[in-house]
């Protein structure tokens, strides 16, 4: 049973008591023991609970009821099973390059469903886009406006687009900021205006909404209701512009998880008094009342579904500093290794999760196999006593784990995906062989 509630102990207690559970010590994933997945699919692996992805959606649903539609950001994590479910679950996609356009199509999500942010779209892309009939592209410059625009009149269609909008400032927040100062995303809130006298004409081009995303990781929600209520302010003034509502007005995502200590996670009770002051300004302008509201969460969902788990193959001291080294490292898990994007190195919640009940502890490195200074999955972390064959677990890593890390770098095999729902379990994604790489090269 997921408890989903918060207590004081330590982080890693504290998501195992959320949405998982253990036994004689050791980690369960439903209601399988770790140390089964491990010796049923070797190591490293991911695996993935179904039950913790439920759990999330309906969080969300519950805070934004049906005055929002979700669309699952698959650059989260893009594995088919993960898209099958939150399709079957109502959700759109949101998508960022032909190869997302193309997994969400071969998880029958309707292309209706579908909308296209990035802000670099190749022609290709856009042709591959605007032939499926997607629901709509966010236009990231007038430039890429242009381009599909002479597309569509390639293919005899209008299509439909929404502006993506790089807002001023005051909209700023979260830990990796993706507008408010200068940024290849989005159009300037200073020239929109412009930028609409132009697109609003084109006859190949019907702008039926907007899109504000500013920034990814947040947990306060008070710097999601202030980003909120300037999409509000935005959509009102493109509204007016043209003289006609508005069909959709995109939120963005950004809803963060807690990885570090100092974190605590997203207070989304808060949230929605806040939101439903927003619902309400929206439902009483007769531009905007119309418009579908979007949000597009990928983190939030499947964030803490996921843990990367790698066994210990050797403990060594080296001048007095104890390493604890595993069969699994940063090509895996560039994220845990502080390489993708953090300044300062800190540890995501990490454990020996097949000595949970041990109180002996010792501050040690916790590295990988690879053959650089950077593959450190934790750095003076305390943890029991390691030996051999020990497994060890990142947690918080269903979300820019794989997908997001360098999995060809030194040519070692690439981890396994494992779903495990209650008492069943599958393996969702082959361990890539080595031998792969081979491949095409003559």
């Amino acid at each position: 049973m997921i408890r989903a509630k918060h207590t004081n102990t330590s982080q890693v207690d504290s998501i195992i008591e959320n949405y998982f559970s253990t036994k004689q010590g050791e980690l369960c994933i439903g209601k399988i023991p770790i140390s089964e997945l491990a010796h049923k699919y070797g190591t490293p692996f991911y695996v993935y609970d179904q039950r913790v992805m439920e759990h999330k959606l309906d969080v969300l649903q519950k805070t934004f009821k049906t005055d929002f539609e979700i669309y699952y950001s698959i650059k989260a994590n893009p594995n088919q099973h993960i898209l099958r479910l939150f399709i079957e679950r109502g959700c759109g996609l949101e998508i960022a390059s032909g190869g997302e356009l193309f997994q969400a199509l071969k998880a029958n999500c309707p292309a209706n469903k579908i909308i296209f942010a990035g802000p670099g779209k190749c022609d290709d892309e856009l042709e591959y886009a605007i032939e499926n009939n997607v629901g709509e592209i966010h236009v990231e410059s007038l430039c890429e406006a242009k381009r599909i625009s002479a597309i569509s009149h390639q293919f005899k269609k209008t299509t439909p687009i929404a502006l993506r909008i790089n807002p001023s400032g005051d909209a700023q927040g979260g830990a990796m900021r993706m507008g408010g100062k200068a940024a290849p995303f989005g159009i300037d809130e200073e020239v929109l205006a412009e930028v609409l006298d132009q697109v609003s004409v084109d006859p190949n081009l019907e702008v039926v909404g907007i899109h504000l995303f500013t920034g990814t990781q947040i947990l306060d929600h008070t710097v999601l209701a202030t980003q909120y209520r300037k999409a509000v302010a935005i959509a009102k003034r493109v509204a007016t512009q043209l003289n006609r509502p508005l069909k959709t007005i995109d939120f963005g995502g950004g809803l963060g998880i807690p990885y570090f200590t100092h974190e605590n996670p997203l207070d989304l009770d808060a949230f929605s008094i806040s939101l439903s002051e927003i619902v309400e300004e929206i439902k009483n302008d007769r531009f905007l009342a119309p418009a579908r509201l979007m949000i597009e969460p990928g983190r939030f969902l499947v964030g803490e579904s996921g843990i990367y788990v790698s066994r210990v193959n050797q403990v060594k001291t080296s001048r007095g500093k104890q390493f604890v080294i595993v069969d699994g490292g940063m090509h895996h898990h560039l994220a845990a290794s502080g390489n993708l994007g953090q300044t300062i190195k800190r540890n995501y919640p990490v454990s020996l999760v097949t000595k949970l009940n041990r109180t002996d502890r010792e501050p040690v490195d916790v590295v990988g196999p690879l053959c650089t200074p950077l593959d450190v999955l934790a750095r003076n972390v305390s943890l029991p006593h390691a030996e051999v064959g020990d497994l060890f677990a990142v947690f918080q890593s269903g979300a820019y784990g794989r997908s997001a890390s360098p999995l060809g770098f030194l040519s070692h095999n690439s981890p396994p995906e494992v779903w495990v729902n209650h008492d069943t379990d599958k393996m969702i994604r082959q361990r890539g062989k080595f031998s792969d790489l081979l491949i095409d090269q003559g």
